[in-house]
């Protein structure tokens, strides 16, 4: 199967496409960012598809995905993607999201164990300081007066290291056409998700194998943070992307590659 699939998730519809590998290889499900699509994993889909049956999806109100009524919640979020496998026959798979799709993970990897073989959280936080809720309480604000362009710049300025920003003009531009295409109803809904979370405390209890991936540069969930995660994880490893901000897998994929590939069995 390939293209994009609406699967009905009751009264709502998730866009969704498997990739790569043939019937009866390993699953591998992507999971993208606040802001973002699956068309974020563009850099990595013919490099995971060697080994894996890639399924990739739209957050709920995020890409071609249905924005239904939030505020959202990661039992939501969770819940989207148990949905999405069952609608697929996917019993059991790896998981890799980054930011929104990271913590997404952490949930899937607390609440649904047994339907995951390992987790890969890239640039993702696991709490939700006073600091951290605030700023997004400010976005929600600017995004309800003005649309997603007002918050534009100091997104891309958080994703990406200025040498990317100046050097890759081509890429900035898909990159503002992704996040302006973005439901302002999902972004917002998503964003209510981001100032509940709550996961840290309950990371000792995490029984899967788990990689923690950050850029060096990651401001929004910076390296410290991660740190942290990967030390109350048990058993769990740590990697930094070096010239790479929020999103590592862009902004330097030769690295990140070299960073997931040995975690995921991948050269």
């Amino acid at each position: 199967m390939s293209g994009c699939v609406l699967v009905d998730c009751g009264g709502f519809r998730l866009a969704a496409e498997v990739s790569g590998a043939p019937e009866g290889a390993p699953w591998l499900v992507l999971s993208n960012s606040l802001g973002a699509s699956r068309a974020m994993w563009a850099p990595q889909l013919a490099w995971l598809g060697r080994r894996f049956r890639v399924l990739g999806y739209d957050q709920r109100g995020h890409g071609e995905s249905d924005a239904p009524a939030g505020p959202y919640g990661f039992d939501y979020l969770t819940g989207d993607v148990i949905a999405l496998m069952d609608h697929f026959g996917v019993e059991t798979a790896s998981f890799m999201g980054l930011s929104l799709g990271g913590m997404t993970g952490l949930g899937l990897a607390l609440r649904h164990p047994s339907r995951f073989d390992r987790i890969v959280c890239c640039d993702a936080r696991a709490d939700a300081p006073p600091a951290y809720v605030q700023g997004w309480t400010d976005r929600i604000a600017a995004v309800r007066d003005g649309g997603m362009a007002t918050i534009l710049a100091g997104t891309m300025e958080r994703w990406f290291v200025p040498q990317t920003r100046d050097a890759q003009p081509d890429l900035m531009a898909a990159m503002h056409a992704m996040f302006t295409a973005t439901s302002p109803d999902g972004y917002i809904g998503c964003a209510e998700a981001l100032k509940r979370l709550d996961y840290l405390k309950d990371l000792p209890g995490l029984s899967i194998p788990t990689l923690y991936v950050v850029g060096d540069s990651d401001l929004a969930a910076p390296p410290a943070a991660m740190r942290a995660m990967a030390e109350a994880t048990p058993g769990s490893r740590y990697a930094e992307i070096p010239g790479a901000a929020h999103l590592a897998n862009i902004d330097n994929p030769a690295a990140f590659a070299s960073a997931v590939g040995p975690f995921l069995g991948l050269a």
